[in-house]
């Protein structure tokens, strides 16, 4: 039930604290909160507890500081970091029964809604008053607004509309120390002194537990137009990417496939993706309708001075959707291509797109390991998958090393190595080659002060 390093006593308490139905303590239930999206960690919680008020959750903290416990703030696990893997002696609190809509606010263009509830029910209210939540993770199904927050998720409309961190006008938070504050409010300006919500959004749960989260919201586009255009290499894609940023066109969403990835998708969910192009470009205007057809054809002008083997104009909404949806489903076309599949992140500047592209291909033939890409390409964002196989301890090594490099070439380019999924576990060792000495030492100082006791999601980010 227990680690053999973990008082049996403590835990008893625990267990008469709350209801059964409050609390699994199995080693079979733990199993599915033992690890998250991300492919290779995996370490079993001492317990789950879904607490039904925030006096439950100030009731665990003081348990765990008694008892030199930590505790996991969780929503749906679908962290590609490592960030929702439990470490020893955690308690993971799953906030996925926190999912109510607790005001929506047409006035103001808000909705306050509790952490649990997922991006898509986000999205879904909004649309009902002709409102729009335009961030879209690719879990957006059962993703919870509360790891959006920790994550500061993004998406495909990064690019026009921005991430998580834009939509996030306030939040309730319980600090490790007990106390429980309000940060925000409704207003559009707030220049009263530091933001202190922006701390939280990107923490990864080990600064606070957020409770509630006031969205801003915006009047969702009249009308939207998608472009598929193909071309016979790479470079001629990401070229015609910078070359539409650099023409001051910014479309809601620009997305880039390379073939591994295309033909994944059309073997898993078949589109139209045309196969025998190295790599497509998926582009989204949406806005007032004269303004879209306007677009369209100011970015179909700047696509044709790159060599497209085709452009072609989704001719209504079904295609659109189409087109799309079979994005969307990407990554778990690639799961199927072998047995341990790793989804990457990172961001460079737009005008360095071409390099570190052409970067990633050098590196996939010197290490002899199959690396797909597909990137929310309109912001930067690249997601190398690596196909590789845990049971092949050469291949994974490989694996490992050609990430690595990936990783340092991104920071070298002025970039980051992680523009959505976090730093979690998977990605800690390389902030110190980020940031400098003295900004790596400001992000500790900010845990230390907020989380003197390390209550919250230990080892992630940093250690």
């Amino acid at each position: 039930m227990a680690s053999l390093s973990f008082p049996n006593e403590a835990l008893r308490s625990l267990i008469d604290h709350f209801p059964e139905s409050s609390l699994l303590i199995s080693k079979e239930d733990l199993i599915p909160y033992s690890f998250d999206a991300t492919a290779t960690f995996y370490h079993a919680p001492l317990a789950v507890l879904f607490p039904s008020s925030i006096e439950d959750i100030l009731w665990v903290l003081q348990w765990a500081k008694s008892n030199h416990a930590c505790i996991l703030p969780r929503g749906s696990g679908t962290s590609l970091s490592g960030a929702a893997v439990p470490q020893k002696n955690s308690i993971v609190l799953s906030m996925t029964k926190w999912n109510k809509i607790l005001e929506t606010d047409p006035d103001n263009l808000t909705l306050l809604v509790e952490p649990g509830i997922t991006t898509q029910a986000v999205q879904e209210e909004a649309a009902k008053f002709s409102l729009f939540y335009p961030p879209d993770p690719g879990s957006y199904k059962i993703s919870t607004i509360g790891g959006n927050v920790g994550h500061n998720s993004g998406g495909i409309r990064g690019l026009k509309y921005g991430v998580t961190r834009n939509y996030v006008l306030g939040m309730e938070v319980v600090l490790p120390n007990g106390q429980v504050v309000w940060l925000g409010n409704k207003c559009v300006k707030d220049s009263a002194g530091y933001s202190l919500k922006d701390l939280f959004i990107g923490s990864e749960g080990t600064l606070g537990i957020v409770t509630k989260v006031l969205l801003r919201l915006i009047p969702k586009p009249q009308e939207r137009q998608v472009i598929l255009a193909s071309f016979p290499t790479l470079e001629a894609a990401s070229e015609a990417t910078s070359a539409i940023i650099k023409a001051a066109l910014i479309p809601s969403a620009l997305e880039f496939l390379d073939q591994k990835t295309i033909e994944c998708i059309e073997a898993y969910s078949p589109a139209g993706f045309p196969k025998e192009s190295q790599a497509v470009l998926l582009i989204e205007s949406d806005g007032h309708p004269q303004a879209v057809q306007d677009e369209i054809i100011r970015i179909s002008q700047v696509l044709k001075q790159y060599g497209p083997l085709e452009i072609k104009i989704a001719e209504n909404p079904k295609q659109q959707e189409q087109l799309w949806s079979a994005r969307k489903v990407a990554f778990s076309a690639l799961a199927r291509k072998a047995p341990t599949v790793l989804l990457e992140d990172v961001t460079v500047p737009r005008s360095s797109l071409a390099q570190m592209i052409h970067k990633i291909q050098q590196i996939s033939k010197t290490y002899a390991v199959e690396i797909a890409v597909y990137a929310h390409m309109g912001d930067g964002n690249l997601h190398p998958v690596f196909l590789g196989d845990e049971k092949n301890k050469d291949l994974m090594e490989k694996v490992f090393r050609a990430m690595k490099e990936i990783f340092l070439y991104a920071i070298k380019l002025g970039g980051t190595v992680t523009g959505e999924h976090g730093v979690g576990l998977a990605k800690k060792e390389f902030l110190a080659y980020q940031y400098k000495s003295e900004e790596f030492q400001l992000l500790k100082n900010i845990k230390k002060i907020l989380d003197p006791d390390n209550l919250l999601n230990p080892g992630k980010i940093f250690d």
